[in-house]
This record gives structure tokens, sequence and C-alpha cells, in this order.
């Protein structure tokens, strides 16, 4: 689930509420999964991979992860994202363009803190898309933390990243492809609203 608190009482939000409430009835699974694409600007190389979106608070985006795993370095190169959520219960897919920047430290502290001991062990043990010699040497570095660390310490590595989408598409499937697309466009502190053909 995705804790949504304080949302903007003006489209988008209201029509992302709307989605989310229906997504939810729906029984969704994995329903805070969101693709995030990002851009490495070293290698020259655009990337993606599913995250879980832990909260929308305000207009504000937020997950957690590794900050010395690779979409780490590349939202150090190049701050610009995309991001897709994808709820196939009700054939609804949201895009949104935005700028990334990690969040305090007091908020990944809190966050950490009311996380499972078995979820806090693993982001303590792991060198997050490190090669490693066997995956048997994953199992005995986590076996390792969740015996020997502080569960509850947030490991400087890891911590929140925020993003505020400032582009929003909805996409509405139909069995007949005549798909509904609504943008929303943030200019001038103002939303601007078009219809995209299918």
């Amino acid at each position: 689930m995705i804790k949504i608190k304080n949302a903007p009482n003006e489209k988008p939000y209201t029509l992302l509420n709307s989605f989310y409430n229906r997504a939810s009835q729906a029984n969704q699974n994995s329903i805070e999964a969101i693709n995030i694409s990002s851009y490495d600007a070293t290698n020259h190389i655009v990337d993606s991979r599913m995250v879980n979106l832990k909260y929308i608070l305000g207009d504000e985006w937020i997950f957690f992860s590794n900050y010395n795993s690779p979409k780490a370095r590349q939202f150090d190169s190049h701050n610009q994202i995309s991001t897709l959520l994808f709820w196939d219960n009700i054939n609804v897919q949201i895009r949104t363009k935005s700028k990334i920047s990690k969040t305090s430290h007091i908020f990944s502290d809190k966050h950490f803190y009311t996380r499972a001991h078995e979820k806090n062990a693993l982001a303590i043990s792991s060198s997050q898309s490190s090669p490693i010699k066997s995956y048997n040497q994953i199992k005995e570095n986590y076996k390792n933390s969740l015996e020997k660390d502080d569960l509850q310490k947030r490991p400087d590595h890891w911590g929140g990243y925020s993003f505020t989408p400032y582009y929003f598409e909805f996409w509405e499937g139909h069995e007949s492809r005549l798909n509904k697309r609504h943008i929303y466009e943030k200019k001038d502190d103002k939303w601007n609203h078009s219809i995209l053909e299918p």
C-alpha cells in the first residue's frame, strides 16, 4: 500500500486518488510497485527498475533505496526521472516526469525505525547490485546482520528519495483501443490539461 496524506485538492491529484481507490478496491497486487527510469550521464545510458513507492505526502512522492547503488549514481549524475504505475486490475497506467533528490536524514531514520527487523537486516548487509560470489554468501551476510547488528539504526548508505511530478499522463485502456489519455503539466504553478489521441 501507498500512504497518501495531504495530497493537493486539485487535478491531477484528485484523479490519482480516485484511480488508487479503485485499484485498491479491485485488490490490485503490488499496488505500490512503480517503475523508475533514469539517465546515466557518465555512460550515456537509460535504465529502469521497479521500486516500492511508500508515501505520497502532499505532492512529494517517496521511496527508499541504497545510496551506493547504480540508480543512486544515476540520480546524482542526472536528476531527471520518469515513472510509471500500472494497475492492471483496472487497466490504468499513470506516467510522471520529475526531478529527484534525497530526503532528509531525519525522515529516513524515522522510516527505518518502523520497518521489520528482517527488512532492515537486508538493507544493512547488502551492497545492492554489487557482484558477489554466491547466493549462499548473500544468505550468510543477511544472517550475520540479523544476529549482530542494531536493526533500528539506519546505515548511512540507505535512505529515502523524493520527487514531485510536474507532468502526469493518465491512460485508461479500453478493449476497442479507444484509450483515454489525459495530460496534466505544471507551468507557472498552474496545471494545464490536454487530451492525447490513443
